[in-house]
């Protein structure tokens, strides 16, 4: 082998090490990446639209307790999602496969780890890696994550302009003080035997808590985002899957933000139009697609 050839293929392994370690990929496709934060070594899986289109935003797509990034990659599908809208999407991993959501019913909570400050991290880096308007960062997640999205949109609302939590809501006991407006979509089943959408005590994976049911979690951003009292209800059209979907938008809220409840009437434990392999979770709308809808949402109420 030449000397040439030698050093030719030291340079590549050196710059593969060095990809592989922010995330970026010089094509289309999902690669990994690693963050040290708060003495740990976070792990995440990064998407990236065609190699020739610049990134209009960044989606962060946080797991349910038990699972990891990359299933909820499978779980969402969010990938076509971006893609279609030209999103770079990050599925980070939890410590012990759940987040510091503020509940206290997950490991990372008893450990005092601090998922809110990992999160705004890896936007950070990912931003600059990607060149994406700090004013076109987003959130969505399922069941445990998105009580960690909720988390982070009342901690950070500086950081994130939308979220999308399915599933999911806020701990009775987190504070929620947002600096700002966010834009939400929320979307939760009746029929959820997880957490329940009337609130109150659930166990999840990590324990018992005590949550705010997914009307009054609607209810709470709408007077964040100083809309009017009434939303607007209407019925998306039936699919035959056994499921209704009702729709309430809010009207009169601050300039450029909206916040959308869609009420599952039958729904379970899922990812709408998704694919969630647990047993005994309740069915899957096929009303809408949560994924391609927040992604849409997204697009249209960033800052």
């Amino acid at each position: 082998m030449s000397c040439l050839l030698r050093l030719l293929l030291v340079v590549l392994t050196v710059l593969g090490g060095v990809l592989g370690s922010t995330g970026l990929a010089a094509a289309a496709g999902t690669t990994s990446g690693q963050l040290d934060y708060g003495g740990l070594t976070r792990t995440y899986l990064v998407h990236t639209p065609a190699a020739d289109a610049h990134p209009s935003g960044l989606v962060l797509n946080l797991h349910g307790a038990g699972q990891t990034g990359a299933a909820q990659e499978a779980v969402s599908n969010y990938d076509a999602a971006a893609d279609a809208m030209g999103f770079v999407v990050a599925y980070p991993d939890g410590i012990d496969e759940s987040w510091a959501d503020g509940r206290g019913a997950s490991t990372p909570d008893r450990q005092g780890l601090d998922d809110v400050g990992f999160l705004v991290a890896l936007r950070d880096r990912l931003v600059q890696d990607y060149g994406i308007p700090p004013g076109r960062v987003f959130a969505t997640g399922m069941s445990a994550g998105a009580f960690m999205v909720d988390r982070l949109a009342c901690d950070r609302a500086d950081v994130v302009a939308a979220i999308a939590p399915v599933s999911g809501t806020l701990g009775s006991n987190v504070p929620c003080a947002p600096s700002q407006p966010v834009s939400v979509l929320q979307f939760h089943g009746t029929a959820d035997p997880v957490v329940p959408f009337g609130g109150g005590g659930m166990v999840g994976r990590g324990g018992a808590s005590d949550i705010l049911s997914a009307p009054e979690l609607a209810a709470r951003w709408r007077a964040i985002d100083g809309c009017a009292d009434a939303p607007v209800e209407d019925v998306l059209p039936a699919t035959g899957d056994g499921t209704d979907l009702h729709r309430f938008s809010s009207v009169g809220c601050a300039p450029g933000t909206a916040a959308v409840f869609i009420r599952i009437d039958g729904g379970g434990h899922t990812w709408p139009s998704g694919s969630f392999a647990l047993p005994d979770v309740g069915p899957t709308t096929t009303g809408t697609d949560a994924s391609l809808a927040s992604a849409q949402f997204f697009a249209a109420h960033g800052r």
